[in-house]
């Protein structure tokens, strides 16, 4: 199961570039990618970890990284609406509608 495409249905205003999913506007670059666990020898398999990654417009219009946190939660609806509290505390916006 792929989280990034179901969050997708969630986020509207995303971008899925089929490595990530993305959140653009003129000051602010937002990005989500997906990390499985590759340790198969676990017997209960975790939910994914999605790292959100949040990006700022410089004064030369280059996007600068600025900080990224992990999520990982077993219900997508909890998830989805954790990582939109995160994004909208950090840049002040709201994900669903649009990134300003």
């Amino acid at each position: 199961m792929d989280t990034l495409k179901l969050l997708r249905d969630y986020f509207p205003t995303a971008v899925y570039t089929g490595k990530c999913l993305v959140f653009i506007s003129e000051d602010w670059r937002v990005e989500l990618t997906e990390h499985k666990d590759s340790d198969f020898s676990k017997v209960a398999s975790q939910p994914s970890i999605i790292r959100v990654r949040i990006f700022k417009r410089a004064l030369n219009g280059e996007f600068v990284a600025g900080f990224y946190e992990d999520f990982q939660l077993p219900s997508l609806g909890e998830l989805a609406e954790q990582i939109e509290k995160y994004v909208q505390m950090a840049i002040g916006s709201n994900l669903r509608e649009n990134v300003e």
